[in-house]
């Protein structure tokens, strides 16, 4: 596909390496931008919100309501942009795009009703969910109700991205992604200067109006994407005029189609949320069993990992959720065709671009949590180390995402779905004994394993169903495990000895040295990956033109 600079392209969708990394590279760019600017406005937030306090009792209210509206809003939109997504990439390998239009046009009826259903859920049943997920705490009901206005939108906005996606057309969807994120951090900000700096309110109503402008950025987002479309339909109606016309399907109900393929991404796409609801319903009894401490500590806690490390290692586990969705429709057109060759490519160019991001990102992150926690957060010795450990979690968490990905691909959706309840049966087990082991480290420990085990089966399925060869994928994850290893090595002597004359306080000085070290971990490992060809062998040989460019040998 000859895609032009605006991100319009020729509709019609290849299977390729190519396919995969172009779209990755627009999925991710759009992810990166979204996730970095969405922890960039935590700066000013917290400054605004007061005392180190106020900000963290802010940070967990705020994580408390989101926690839940995320699931509702995986529920209302119903898996069906993945579902969409994947049939789309179906019909089209087949060229009945005429039948890809009729089925996004009975999703768009669907996705309708589900949003305003979840809507009016979670705004009249707040009261009754802030008991049952969050101990009765009536700080979160208004918060609540301020994210519900955004399910009325959000899920139109879904189907029609994984429409586009579903063309291999993966421009729109990271363009509006970040028009989304600009529109809501500059009103979350506006507002909470105004609350907090000018009225001098309330915390709790700064994060109501914080999560608010959940609605303000989606509305800008759909904006962006009709206007995409709008663009596109002439292309579009082409496409389905010259389509081949199957007689059994002119009348088709795709309800039940739809459902089929959706039931899977609710599930999955839930999966890493769905554990982090089960650590805010646990983690205050559980820690309490163990610590008598107060509410308000044990909130403050709650808050190290679960907003303040988590914000931080989502901009790496975007760069997973980036790579699986362009794999889903490359998957699903290569299985359409039974093209074994195909998925096994396939299978190993999305793991292993994966790792060769996620891995040096996640360490990179390890190695540079001193400056980057205090830059967001000031200094907390104890939330230093939570990030730390959370970004090597945030590894399994991402690969996760691919792998679940790529049996849906696959339409192996029943034993994705088992083996994720596996692996959260496997948390549910060890939570307790490892928060009274590890403390605060617990849960996230609970998380790696269950994660971990989830990983291994999908895996072995994978090998055994496919017949991916891992042994090459083994050796390419060693090497990259190795050089961003040498990466880490580096950054930590040069944190190390920063750190003997910059006093963690100093907010300004960290923040250059953390430049440093991001400048300085970029070129180690880009001239480690260069210089060994790894990347060439992985992405191919657009990096052997960039080796020689950069003149390494």
């Amino acid at each position: 596909m000859q895609g032009n600079e605006d991100g319009t392209s020729d509709l019609k969708r290849p299977t390729s390496k190519t396919s995969l990394i172009k779209g990755s590279v627009w999925m991710t760019a759009g992810s990166i931008f979204s996730r970095i600017l969405g922890a960039i406005y935590i700066i000013p937030w917290n400054m605004w919100l007061g005392t180190i306090v106020t900000a963290s009792l802010a940070n967990s209210l705020y994580m408390k309501g989101y926690n839940l509206y995320s699931w509702f809003l995986v529920v209302s939109t119903a898996g069906i942009p993945g579902a969409i997504s994947k049939q789309i990439a179906h019909y089209n390998s087949l060229n009945e795009y005429s039948t890809g239009n009729r089925l996004f046009r009975q999703g768009l009826k669907i996705m309708f009703w589900t949003g305003l259903g979840s809507a009016a859920i979670m705004y009249f049943g707040a009261p009754i969910i802030a008991n049952i997920f969050v101990g009765g705490d009536q700080q979160v009901v208004p918060v609540l109700k301020a994210l519900a206005w955004a399910l009325l939108v959000i899920p139109l906005i879904s189907i029609i991205r994984g429409y586009f996606q579903g063309y291999s057309q993966m421009a729109p969807s990271a363009i509006s992604q970040f028009v989304e994120q600009v529109a809501r951090v500059v009103y979350m900000l506006g507002a909470t200067y105004l609350i907090m700096q000018v009225q001098h309110g309330s915390y709790v109503s700064a994060v109501v109006q914080s999560t608010f402008a959940a609605f303000i950025g989606a509305l800008f987002s759909l904006g962006v994407l009709m206007w995409y479309f709008l663009r596109q339909l002439p292309r579009l109606r082409k496409l389905s005029r010259q389509s081949k016309v199957v007689e059994n399907r002119e009348e088709q109900n795709f309800l039940k189609e739809i459902w089929a393929q959706a039931l899977p991404f609710i599930i999955l796409d839930s999966g890493i949320v769905t554990f982090q609801i089960f650590d805010q319903a646990t983690f205050n009894g559980m820690m309490h069993t163990f610590w008598p401490l107060s509410k308000n500590v044990l909130d403050s806690l709650y808050a190290l990992f679960a907003f303040n490390a988590n914000k931080l290692i989502m901009i790496t586990i975007s760069l997973a959720a980036a790579m699986a969705v362009t794999a889903v429709p490359l998957l699903s057109a290569a299985f359409s065709q039974n093209d074994r060759d195909e998925i096994r490519s396939q299978i190993a160019n999305t793991i292993q671009l994966f790792l060769l991001v996620m891995i040096p990102a996640s360490l990179g992150m390890y190695a540079v949590a001193k400056p980057l926690y205090i830059l967001f957060y000031r200094y907390d010795k104890l939330g230093i180390y939570i990030l730390q450990f959370s970004s090597i979690v945030a590894i399994l968490l991402g690969l996760f995402t691919v792998l679940a990905a790529v049996l849906q691909g696959l339409y192996e959706n029943k034993a994705a779905i088992k083996y994720f309840f596996i692996g959260l049966i496997v948390k549910m087990i060890l939570q307790y004994p490892l928060v009274g082991l590890l403390n605060v480290y617990g849960p996230l420990m609970a998380t790696a394993i269950g994660m971990g085990v989830a990983c291994w089966l999908m895996i072995r399925l994978l090998c055994h169903n496919f017949g991916f060869q891992a042994d090459s994928t083994i050796n390419r994850s060693c090497g990259i495990f190795c050089l961003s290893l040498v990466m880490l090595i580096g950054i930590s002597l040069v944190n190390w000895l920063g750190y003997l004359w910059i006093n963690p306080e100093n907010r300004y000085l960290s923040v250059l040295w953390l430049i440093i070290e991001v400048v300085l971990g970029i070129m180690i490992y880009g001239y480690l990956i260069l210089k060994t060809r790894l990347a060439e062998k992985i992405i191919g040989g657009r990096m052997a033109g960039l080796r020689q460019k950069l003149k390494i040998k």
